[in-house]
């Protein structure tokens, strides 16, 4: 929580300028706990992130901590949270990984910021929370969508070898037409889209809805799948939503058979589990049939 890009600030969830004193911040505490508590006819997710919010700035040491790494503070710090991580040192067998997970997107988030923010020229830090903080929607939105399925290939590389997987793939003529993976697994072979609404969603029909959910995401990924599909002359066995964790009510939710492909939305934290025992109603691929598939796959698929 509040680590997304579309994520609303511990003091935006308190209702308090970041500049509030202490008894300001325990007064709009203690407020906000009344307001969303369930008994009281208040929200259970807003009571939770009133409490999360707390933890992060309720305390002096906590808050600044806090401060410096979401830009509320002066104090020249160097921090990262919204690049990148490091690269970790692992001598495990990894999963075959092509194409480059969120690689558009993070460029046409640095064109985009730059125009805003540079007027077309270099800005010296892309990723600075201010700054980020204060830009328009669309430009957090695709920033949240890179760190989302840079997310998702780190825990799909970390599933081992016996998995394989293509990020970016083409679809269109346009770049935004593009699956965010295809990932070949001995549970099946899946389209799965990663992505930030920066909200809890719901579901009606076979479909993710939301006040920021654009568009039709389950219909677009399964219009993607069918794309590649055609081209290589594969079947998915089905169609995976990996979303923040704090995004959705529970870990894993199997919306069923949708245009006759079963889909499930998962929380981050439970893809791997998802991947490792396959989607409710997936065809498990194995032995010659698998090669076979990873075969076309590897022939047939372009990258944005």
């Amino acid at each position: 929580m509040f680590d997304s890009p579309l994520s609303a600030s511990a003091y935006e969830v308190l209702g308090v300028d970041p500049t509030a004193t202490e008894d300001e911040l325990r007064r709009a505490f203690r407020l906000r706990l009344r307001q969303t508590h369930p008994d009281a006819g208040g929200d259970a997710a807003a009571f939770i992130q009133v409490q999360r919010a707390w933890e992060l700035i309720g305390t002096a040491e906590a808050r600044a901590t806090y401060d410096r790494g979401h830009g509320f503070s002066d104090e020249d710090v160097s921090w990262n949270g919204w690049q990148a991580p490091p690269a970790r040192t692992d001598t495990r067998p990894k999963a075959r990984s092509y194409g480059h997970p969120g690689g558009w997107r993070r460029e046409r988030y640095l064109s985009l910021i730059r125009e805003w923010a540079g007027h077309g020229v270099e800005v010296p830090d892309p990723y600075d929370p201010a700054l980020v903080r204060s830009a328009p929607h669309e430009l957090r939105r695709m920033l949240a969508d890179a760190l989302a399925e840079e997310e998702t290939a780190r825990t799909v590389s970390d599933l081992g070898m016996g998995f394989t997987v293509w990020h970016d793939v083409a679809t269109g003529p346009d770049a935004d037409e593009k699956l965010d993976h295809v990932i070949l697994s001995p549970s099946g072979l899946y389209g799965v889209l990663s992505e930030d609404f920066g909200e809890i969603v719901r579901f009606r029909r076979g479909e993710i809805i939301g006040t920021g959910v654009d568009g039709s995401p389950i219909a677009a990924l399964l219009a993607r799948m069918r794309v590649v599909a055609r081209a290589a002359r594969v079947r998915f066995g089905g169609a995976i939503v990996v979303l923040p964790d704090d995004d959705l009510d529970q870990a894993i939710t199997a919306l069923g058979k949708v245009r006759g492909v079963p889909v499930v939305v998962v929380r981050r934290s439970a893809l791997r589990t998802v991947l490792r025992q396959g989607v409710p109603g997936a065809r498990d691929i194995g032995g010659n049939e698998l090669f076979d598939v990873r075969t076309r796959l590897q022939q047939t698929v372009r990258f944005v």
